[in-house]
């Protein structure tokens, strides 16, 4: 099996299927990994490729070596949580709902107070870019990976228009969750529910400088959000289950 994917670098591609079998519990905390021999022969990939893997995962607080004790998986209170590759990583099955909770939990503590500061001190050209992402979003839908992207910009651009450099630097962070937790939804949903009227809605709450509104439907659409994770993740761990129960049925069949 070799880790090249798509003309991605091996160690990067090795890095992510390392690192979801860590998030996703195949290689829950207190794994010791295989050593690099081994790995390297699994994988198909040199020894170098190994290390620098193992580096990527050790920067994100997955792992730490020591000699002689190996590469060992750390607990999660050392995972760098809001990397925005390890989000992803986090979305490759069913993520656990206490770990959904937590991400909501840190959205809404975040986001609706971002968008009241935005809607006070938002310039003209932040707004165009907004209403410019607002109709992509419309235009490619979010099933869309473009559609997406113009929802990752928007809500990036709100973190923005703060003037609040901690705020901004947390734009990555948070457009990641957008992302992937928008992408798990039509993943794994037949049709969750539509989130323009929401986002139109504080589109316009910013464009008219109301910030107890901005603040309203910024909450309104964080919530419906996990609301549609949350369902999501149910519809997913219902299926797995019931092919885990049709593949044990053919297994003893």
């Amino acid at each position: 099996m070799t880790a090249g994917k798509r003309g991605r670098p091996a160690h990067i591609s090795l890095a992510q299927q390392l690192g979801v079998s860590i998030v996703t519990g195949c290689n829950g905390p207190g794994t010791i990994l295989p050593g690099e021999v081994e790995l390297a022969e699994k994988f198909g990939v040199s020894r170098s490729v190994i290390r620098e893997s193992l580096r990527m995962l050790s920067a994100k607080g997955l792992v730490e070596s020591k000699p002689k004790a190996g590469t060992k998986v750390r607990d999660r209170q050392f995972w760098n949580m809001l990397d925005p590759e390890m989000l992803g990583w986090m979305f490759e099955g069913a993520p656990p709902l206490p770990f959904v909770h937590s991400l909501f939990q840190l959205r809404m503590i975040v986001e609706p107070s971002a968008a009241e500061l935005a809607a006070l001190g938002r310039s003209a050209r932040q707004l165009s870019r907004m209403g410019h992402a607002l109709e992509e979003m419309a235009r490619y839908g979010l099933a869309d990976e473009l559609g997406r992207a113009a929802d990752q910009r928007f809500h990036a651009l709100i973190l923005e228009a703060t003037g609040n450099e901690l705020l901004v630097s947390l734009s990555a962070s948070i457009s990641a969750a957008v992302h992937w937790t928008t992408f798990f939804k039509y993943r794994s949903t037949k049709k969750p529910s539509d989130p323009m009227p929401q986002h139109q809605a504080l589109f316009e709450a910013i464009a008219n400088s109301d910030a107890p509104a901005a603040r309203e439907a910024t909450a309104v659409l964080v919530r419906q959000a996990q609301i549609d994770t949350e369902v999501a993740i149910e519809e997913e761990t219902r299926r797995a289950a019931a092919t885990a129960k049709g593949n044990g049925h053919a297994a003893r069949g």
